[in-house]
């Protein structure tokens, strides 16, 4: 699945034809809606300003394994997240489980 905005790269024939040859399924966010992408837009930032824009990588299996170690080592595991009460996500999942929230 390959998310994007209604913007007219991604609604073009050239890139449908493109999806559809590599076996992929466009999403789109509804038009009108700044924020049903909000949480991925989040996480991309983290992503970007914490970890990717600090290195360079030498292949794509170096560049795969740190953004692996970062999102289940970090980002899920440490990282506090204010919309989860200042809590790790792995923390706020646990908490929720036992109705703690």
């Amino acid at each position: 699945m390959v998310h994007s905005d209604q913007g007219s790269q991604f609604t073009s024939d050239d890139w449908q034809l493109f999806l559809k040859a590599h076996h992929m399924v466009p999403s789109m966010r509804r038009r009108g809606n700044c924020h049903d992408n909000a949480v991925a837009e989040s996480f991309f930032s983290a992503l970007k300003k914490e970890r990717i824009t600090r290195h360079i990588y030498p292949n794509r299996a170096t560049a795969t394994t740190d953004v692996f170690d970062y999102i289940e080592m970090f980002y899920n595991l440490i990282r506090r997240h204010g919309s989860a009460g200042d809590l790790s996500p792995v923390e706020f999942e646990k908490r929720y489980a036992l109705n703690d929230l």
